[in-house]
């Protein structure tokens, strides 16, 4: 007898669920949200249960009709009930029990509901099978009532328990873990089909590899429980289903698994040891341990010397486990630039993450929107080229499944917005061979595939422009690096090659011996490639940088460099630690001084390269001097200034790292025994590094210096200090309170790289500091300073004005174009003053400063200084 049934299943997997029924011979369609109609006979409720792998339950449909409100819906939902022939399902003895939902209906009481139909069916049964009394002491049968919109459908579950519990996961089931039916139907959702290559690198409890592993082995997911119809009696006491026909379908099931192992192997990984244990436990209840490698990895070191493969996974998104936010955007972030590592393979992710998109900076060729549990989640599906020898696969771009939303269904997604998934069928033969590297165990020969592929990889490649640029770029750092090819020859060993010269590859390259350090800027209009092919692009530069410039790519070090916005500031971009000694300048005998990089962790590597000739000027002014260098960063003013004969030196930053990385420049030297830590110099240890904010050592120190570099950052906001520091509105302070640690013909060399600075001159010139004509300067003198305008005005030593002979002031000049290196193309890459302390009786009038030459005016790169 035909019978109409109904598959349940969780929303958005109702045409896969179709497409199954229909697989098994039972046309079928979507009748409403997780709701998919059928009709079939006893052998269909029998086979459904043991075969289909997407739906949560199959139920019978008793009937369905119209219901109101208040009393005469009741009334209606009564006779309604009771008109239906419960006595064809439920024996006199069966144990039945009612559940009930209401969803937009007038009656919204659900317990009221399931009352009355408890009612009704008891009143039917005792009628039909002429009894008076009920026992209920038999098999349980499940009746369901749903009244949705004013229509009640009246159902009776043939599953029991929900058809995700296959049996291999009991008691195992992991905290977030996804049903075995949503695995399911991810990987029918997928291009996956046996003989391709599947890695899941957030396997957890193993579930999206075990079900790919039983639809590759054709392994009835019902096989191993049992089902509440099985139990059903009819009015005699015997099976309503003939047993018979359960174990007929159950070997017919048997037979059809294929003894073959997965070939190629399945891959699965987790950095859990804990979710590995259970994975491999509940793959080996299931059958197909053999078929499944799951190893401990890093989703970030995926790899696989594998093509034409697909990942299939559903990665952390913190609505179960937590974590950190940081810490779970950064992961979406990177995979990126994991993935384009596997140019031919296509990436089907189920996330809760709906930003997904936009943190992996590109759109997927589909979307579809599921729930896992009560989670809104989105499948996002990122396809790649097609295996040799397959028709091409229908990719959707014209119309990409943005939302799997109503189509004409109340709540059901069209069966075709899906996809032509089945097309993907056929794959390769010979696609059993190699394996996911790192993957031990596996027995198959790694093997390589065919070239780039015509139809573009999911992640990452490189456009025809791409390449054209990097033509373009190979050509005119060829020409520089031509042209600056005397520099090694006269001492020169750390400069810059390129800066921007080619304007579609906007990189600034600096050499730092045998090792290039290149930045890429961040452009007014960004670009059109996304954050893999991006990553592609830079691989691009770094191999067109080795090639031309002759050294091993491992020498080539490339970097983005973001604008800083707000308050933003320039964070560590690697945890290499790599450091590189490098030499600079013209010391004693010849040699120059050898300084410590730092080229893979940080935008800035430690040695601030358009700052050659200003180091150069102090170490030829320090001999006998004492030298205070602020914002010492990794002192190589410092150093310079030790190797240039200074009395001693005193270098001050709040950064740790920066003294520490100092006091090994000092060592790198010969000078490290020298150097003393939070204390003042001495005749022992002339070389002193102190840990304090500028500003606040301004204020307590008492020494006083001949010579001062100050190369303030532009912004700092450090964890160390409660106030931000702006080079614009506190350079007029900090120089004030430099120039009052100044003795008489003392010199400050102030330095910035802010583009619009502008230096108040005005207020600067105007600062008179008295310093008694009878007394050399002191260490631990104090100053009387007066800015001009009535404060304190009248100087000392018996001097009546402003132009007493005891009175000092800054001259001021900017040097700028003295300062910056010649083979600069941006002349403004920073701004340099020379601050004299002179007697106010001796300076001349102000003059206006000469500006940088423009990069017009200094035509070509100029030829290497002469040492």
């Amino acid at each position: 007898m035909r019978t109409d049934l109904l598959a349940t299943c969780t929303f958005g997997l109702e045409a896969v669920v179709v497409r199954e029924l229909a697989a098994m011979g039972y046309p079928a369609k979507p009748v409403g949200t997780g709701r998919v109609s059928f009709e079939g006979d006893a052998r269909a409720i029998v086979d459904t249960n043991l075969h289909l792998r997407t739906a949560d339950r199959v139920l019978i449909r008793v009937g369905d009709f119209p219901v109101g409100g208040g009393d005469e819906g009741f009334d209606a939902l009564f006779e309604g009930v009771r008109g239906l022939c419960w006595e064809r399902w439920i024996a006199p003895t069966a144990a039945f029990v009612v559940s009930g939902r209401c969803v937009r209906s007038v009656i919204s009481s659900e317990p009221a509901v399931q009352r009355a139909t408890k009612r009704a069916i008891v009143d039917r049964l005792r009628s039909a099978h002429t009894v008076e009394t009920l026992p209920e002491t038999g098999p349980t049968v499940r009746v369901e009532v749903a009244l949705v919109n004013d229509h009640a459908t009246l159902t009776i579950d043939s599953s029991g328990s929900g058809l995700h519990k296959r049996g291999y996961r009991e008691g195992t089931p992991g905290e977030a873990a996804l049903r075995e039916t949503l695995a399911a139907g991810l990987v029918l959702l997928s291009v996956w089909r046996p003989g391709r290559p599947l890695v899941d690198p957030f396997c957890g409890v193993g579930t999206i590899a075990i079900e790919a592993a039983m639809i590759a082995r054709r392994i009835a997911p019902g096989l191993s429980r049992s089902f509440d119809a099985e139990r059903w009696l009819d009015c005699g006491g015997q099976p309503l289903i003939d047993r018979d026909l359960w174990e007929d379908c159950r070997s017919d099931a048997r037979a059809q698994i294929l003894p073959d192992r997965v070939r190629p192997t399945i891959h699965a990984g987790d950095i859990d040891d804990r979710a590995l244990a259970l994975a491999r436990i509940n793959a080996q209840r299931a059958g197909v341990d053999r078929d499944i490698h799951f190893v401990r990895r890093d989703a970030l070191e995926l790899s696989s010397t594998l093509d034409y493969g697909v990942v299939i996974t559903n990665p952390p998104y913190g609505e179960r486990l937590g974590g950190d936010e940081h810490e779970i955007e950064s992961l979406y972030r990177a995979l990126p630039g994991v993935f384009r590592r596997l140019p031919t393979w296509s990436f089907h992710i189920l996330t809760g993450r709906l930003d997904m998109e936009h943190l992996f900076g590109q759109q997927a060729h589909r979307r579809r929107k599921l729930y896992n549990a009560k989670i809104e989640t989105t499948y996002f599906s990122f396809l790649g080229p097609k295996p040799p020898g397959m028709e091409r696969m229908e990719r959707e771009e014209d119309a990409p499944e943005f939302e799997a939303g109503p189509t004409g269904v109340d709540g059901v997604a069209d069966v075709d917005a899906v996809g032509d998934v089945d097309g993907e069928a056929g794959a390769q033969a010979d696609s059993d061979v190699g394996t996911v590297a790192g993957a031990a165990g596996s027995d198959t020969t790694p093997q390589r595939g065919p070239s780039r592929p015509s139809i573009p990889p999911a992640f990452g490649g490189l456009r025809e422009r791409d390449e054209r640029e990097a033509e373009e770029f190979a050509r005119c750092l060829a020409n520089n690096l031509r042209h600056l090819r005397k520099y090694p020859s006269r001492g020169i060993t750390c400069y810059r090659v390129y800066e921007r010269d080619a304007p579609d590859v906007p990189l600034i390259i600096d050499r730092y011996e045998d090792h290039y350090h290149a930045v890429e800027y961040e452009r007014g209009g960004g670009h059109s490639r996304s954050a893999a092919q991006q990553a592609d692009w830079a691989d691009l530069m770094r191999s067109t940088i080795a090639r031309v410039a002759e050294v091993p790519i491992g020498h080539v070090h490339l970097k983005e460099k973001h604008r800083q916005r707000g308050l933003s500031q320039h964070e560590r971009v690697s945890e290499e630690g790599q450091r590189t000694i490098v030499r600079e300048g013209e010391g004693e005998g010849g040699g120059g001084l050898r300084f410590e990089v730092n080229l893979t962790d940080y935008i800035d590597t430690g040695l601030f390269l358009d700052h050659r000739l200003t180091r150069a000027m102090v170490r030829k002014e320090a001999q006998g001097k004492r030298f205070l260098n602020l914002f010492c960063y990794t002192g190589a003013f410092s150093v310079y200034a030790a190797a240039g004969g200074a009395l001693h030196t005193t270098s001050v930053d709040l950064s740790n790292t920066y003294l520490d990385w100092a006091h090994r420049n000092f060592a790198l030297n010969g000078m490290g025994g020298r150097v003393c830590r939070d204390r003042e110099p001495s005749a022992k240890s002339p070389h002193a590094l102190i840990r304090s904010g500028v500003m606040e050592f301004l204020t307590s120190a008492r020494n006083t210096y001949d010579l001062m570099i100050i190369d303030p950052p532009t912004f700092s906001n450090s964890k160390s200090t409660d106030a931000d520091w702006d080079v614009q509105t506190h350079h007029t302070e900090l120089l004030t309170r430099a120039a009052h640690l100044l003795g008489p013909g003392g010199v400050i060399y102030f330095s910035t790289n802010f583009r619009r600075f502008k230096l108040d001159e005005e207020a600067l010139s105007a600062l008179r500091i008295d310093h008694p004509p009878t007394t050399p300067a002191r260490n631990g003198a104090a100053h009387k300073a007066s800015s001009g305008h009535g404060a304190g005005g009248a100087g000392s030593g018996g001097s009546g004005g402003s132009g007493g002979e005891g009175e000092h002031a800054l001259s001021i000049r900017e040097i700028s174009r003295q300062t910056v290196p010649p083979e600069y193309r941006n002349t403004r890459i920073h701004r340099c003053w020379r601050m004299s302390l002179v007697p106010v009786a001796t300076m001349r009038p102000p003059r206006s400063p000469t500006p940088p030459l423009s990069p017009q005016s200094r035509g070509t790169r100029s030829e290497p200084p002469t040492a």
